[in-house]
């Protein structure tokens, strides 16, 4: 594998990529809706500008890191997208947060064009995609596939995880941000109860962090983003709303009954709805602080 396109050049897309130019490895060329991120990406870190998706046709790899599944079917399905511009045996690697039945389903329409997917979604943020320490989950139906895409993958993460077959990759990222927004939730629900009591909340953390309470939310995102007001975390409230609610919808799909899980999804889907949905994640907290329903005036 020389060549790589990589599509989307946003927060997390433009570490991601400056990290694969940097390896040096491949001849990489970029492509973002937006001409100019794309322009001023290439000047900075001496690649190559894709103006259109067809000049990535001759790349050996595609990665796509786009805000959503349906962005990336645009991208690859739209006329004059990566299917219609197809070099066979081309991969298109999707280290978006996709929706992972949308991903089973995409897998053999590329297919019948000559193109393999894997799902490859990552975690970590924007400060773990600029150091390339990323922990990456792949989901393949084509283990040769695999093979060819795991030195690309290593230029970007540190950990690489074959966690199964396509789409695997996105349901693990699905339910791994799951975990992460129930446990910032539960946090968030006990600072409020006991602040509104009379605990201190830096002191509250700092038990939480002695006690059985202890978890990456309490020593690192409470205590570094909320308790000292940075909200800087890197990662949308949209996209975290977004990826529990995949969560929330492959338990539907498996038809498991998953009560927690929905009310995670629709605590985050409010918080997006009250704050919008560019605010970072860790602001959540705010859209929660609020009284019973019928409760007059807010609490203190």
């Amino acid at each position: 594998m020389r060549t790589v396109g990589f599509v989307g050049i946003g927060n997390m897309g433009w570490p991601m990529a400056a990290n694969l130019v940097k390896c040096g490895r491949y001849a990489v060329a970029v492509h973002d809706k937006e001409a100019e991120r794309s322009a001023r990406f290439a000047r900075e870190q001496g690649c190559t500008v894709a103006g259109t998706l067809a000049e990535l046709a001759s790349a050996d790899a595609v990665i796509t890191m786009l805000p959503t599944g349906r962005d990336v079917r645009e991208v690859v399905l739209q006329e004059g997208g990566l299917a219609a511009c197809r070099r066979r045996g081309t991969l298109v690697i999707d280290m978006s947060s996709s929706d992972p039945v949308g991903t089973r389903e995409l897998g053999p329409v590329l297919a019948q064009r000559g193109l393999t997917l894997l799902d490859a979604p990552v975690s970590g943020a924007v400060p773990r995609a600029r150091t390339g320490t990323l922990a990456i989950m792949i989901g393949c139906n084509d283990r040769e596939a695999v093979v060819r895409a795991k030195p690309l993958l290593s230029a970007l993460g540190d950990r690489l995880f074959e966690v199964g077959s396509l789409g695997s990759g996105h349901a693990m990222k699905a339910l791994n941000n799951l975990v992460a927004a129930a446990g910032f939730t539960a946090v968030s629900e006990a600072v409020l109860i006991g602040r509104r009591f009379g605990l201190d909340p830096t002191t509250m953390v700092e038990v939480l962090n002695a006690s059985t309470g202890r978890s990456f939310i309490t020593e690192a995102v409470m205590k570094e983003q909320v308790i000292e007001g940075r909200h800087a975390s890197g990662f949308s409230l949209g996209l975290l709303a977004k990826d529990v609610k995949i969560a929330a919808d492959l338990g539907n799909a498996v038809r498991l009954d998953a009560p927690l899980t929905r009310l995670v999804s629709d605590r985050w889907l409010l918080a997006r709805d009250r704050l919008g949905a560019a605010r970072d994640n860790t602001e959540a907290i705010l859209a929660w602080d609020h009284d019973l329903p019928g409760d007059r005036g807010k609490g203190s």
